[in-house]
């Protein structure tokens, strides 16, 4: 985590651990114990779900990752939107995924990157009419298969009103896509209330919301089953 920065995900830790020369674990269950360990409070911290880091480095790390109390109300939710377009565009490239994010969100931070070192297209793909192709160019995260069609978009909403995403995935419905509302737990709620409205009921079934726990926990299980099957191809 040091060589980190002193801050790093899960699914990171486990990816670069094992690749620790002289390292010995002396279990079956190196993930569990990774775990165990980062929940040791007398030196590690949670920032938010996945994210960890070591407290000596609390007044050291980069403010998107740690904003202090000065840092405005709209630039923390900037900071935490961009954190999970970060999360959802590793695990697509995981999974084999082209991946995309908006051109206006490609220099936002993620981790000391920016999201775009992290997307995989340059370009968005022009895989329809030009009016459907800039909609699709507005989702957060856009994940497209091997044939550059579109296979699953993501719409994270910290504060805003799920309904215009929604919007978005009724001009989007006749694709073979998934659709994913990404937002805190306690707003599962009001996207179900959304989801009654007569507006989205071609949606009611092809819509699911996804917390911002779920998405952390994916991305780690994600890493832990590449991390696996790298050792397995070796």
């Amino acid at each position: 985590m040091e060589q980190m920065g002193g801050y790093a995900t899960l699914g990171l830790l486990y990816q670069e651990v094992l690749k620790i020369p002289g390292a010995k674990w002396r279990t079956r269950t190196p993930f569990a114990s990774i775990r165990r360990i980062v929940q040791d409070n007398r030196f590690f911290f949670k920032i938010k779900p996945g994210l960890w880091a070591l407290k000596k480095y609390r007044n050291e790390l980069p403010v998107e990752i740690l904003p202090t109390e000065k840092v405005s109300k709209s630039k923390k939710t900037e900071y935490d939107h961009a954190y999970y377009q970060g999360l959802l565009l590793e695990i697509g490239n995981l999974k084999k995924f082209h991946t995309s994010v908006p051109p206006q969100d490609k220099r936002k931070k993620y981790l000391g990157k920016t999201l775009g070192d992290i997307a995989t297209i340059e370009k968005f793909y022009d895989f329809s009419y030009k009016n459907t192709v800039r909609k699709a160019q507005t989702v957060d995260v856009v994940w497209f298969n091997v044939r550059k069609m579109p296979i699953s978009f993501f719409e994270i909403e910290h504060t805003t009103d799920m309904g215009n995403s929604l919007l978005k995935f009724v001009e989007l419905q006749d694709f073979h896509a998934n659709f994913y509302i990404v937002a805190d737990k306690v707003r599962e709620r009001s996207f179900k209330s959304k989801m009654s409205y007569s507006a989205f009921f071609d949606l009611s079934n092809r819509v699911d919301f996804v917390s911002y726990d779920m998405v952390s926990n994916w991305h780690t299980k994600t890493y832990e089953l590449k991390t696996v099957e790298n050792e397995l191809y070796l």
